[in-house]
């Protein structure tokens, strides 16, 4: 986890639970702004925080407006969120997480999709063979890109690969998961199309007609997102209810004292068994394609 921990706060799957993290050093961070883009800048490799393993339903987030971002379980309406299985898919069909330092602005139309940003970090969906561990740091390899247009926002997911899996060194664009994963790109389309219809929402859409981008396209995306949260973190954009406190990034007028993170994390209830996950997560939804 390039010398990344992490500590639960409160118990798995309840509305307190909080999963702080912390440097090689064992000092608080936040995820969200004190990990870097890069893992290797001279060979384009990307950290990704993985919020939510493959598999799984419990929809885990960056929370962006706490103080040092853990990643907690999202809520609607008082409940927590699972997102559901919609035939033939099993919860998230990926290792699904964020590359820290990044923000889609809000305040940002995007000249492809005519959208403005969904007010979070750039979503990853990484396609490796290992099912990885909540809160995992993984340094990925960027292969392209699919515009997601989520209740009339842009919501880019980026498709990589963790350079640890063995067959890493194949991948280099968006055409070789087609070749050596056929029918995977399909399914991602399907399952960002319908993932919502069982909350009683419309089919998502898509910019580019649901058409893939490629490793380029994906890079200038993922560093246009850079610079929104270099503007961020320096207050020359206004980031409403984002917490942009950090330890790291030293021109930010939002750097805290390691006494102030430990104080947040103390804050916190202490770390409990996980609750049960409720039975009709399992359940499977069939629905008429559109």
């Amino acid at each position: 986890m390039a010398g990344y921990s992490v500590e639960e706060r409160a118990a798995p799957h309840s509305l307190e639970y909080r999963l702080f993290f912390k440097d090689a050093a064992g000092r608080y961070i936040s995820p969200f702004h004190d990990i870097p883009i890069y893992a290797d800048a001279g060979k384009n490799v990307f950290n990704m925080v993985v919020e939510v393993p493959r598999w799984t339903n419990a929809k885990m987030e960056i929370a962006t407006k706490d103080p040092l971002n853990p990643i907690k379980q999202d809520v609607k309406k008082g409940k927590l969120r699972y997102v559901a299985n919609v035939f033939p898919h099993k919860g998230y069909i990926w290792n699904y997480g964020a590359i820290p330092q990044t923000w889609e602005d809000p305040g940002h139309k995007d000249e492809n999709t005519g959208c403005c940003g969904d007010n979070d970090p750039i979503d990853v969906c990484e396609i490796g063979s290992k099912v990885c561990s909540r809160g995992e740091v993984i340094k990925v390899k960027v292969l392209g890109t699919l515009a997601l247009i989520d209740e009339g926002e842009t919501d880019w997911k980026i498709i990589a690969i963790n350079i640890e899996d063995p067959e890493a060194d194949n991948y280099n664009d968006i055409n070789d998961v087609r070749r050596m994963k056929p029918g995977y790109l399909e399914a991602t389309v399907d399952w960002f199309r319908r993932y919502k219809v069982p909350d009683g929402k419309p089919e998502n859409q898509f910019a580019f007609n649901g058409e893939f981008k490629d490793k380029d396209f994906a890079m200038k995306v993922i560093k246009c997102t850079h610079e929104h949260w270099r503007a961020l973190i320096a207050k020359k954009t206004d980031g409403g209810e984002i917490s942009c406190t950090n330890l790291t990034v030293s021109d930010s007028p939002f750097c805290c004292s390691q006494e102030c993170a430990k104080a947040t994390v103390d804050a916190a209830p202490p770390c409990k068994a996980a609750n049960p996950i409720p039975p009709e997560v399992d359940r499977w939804f069939y629905y008429q394609k559109n």
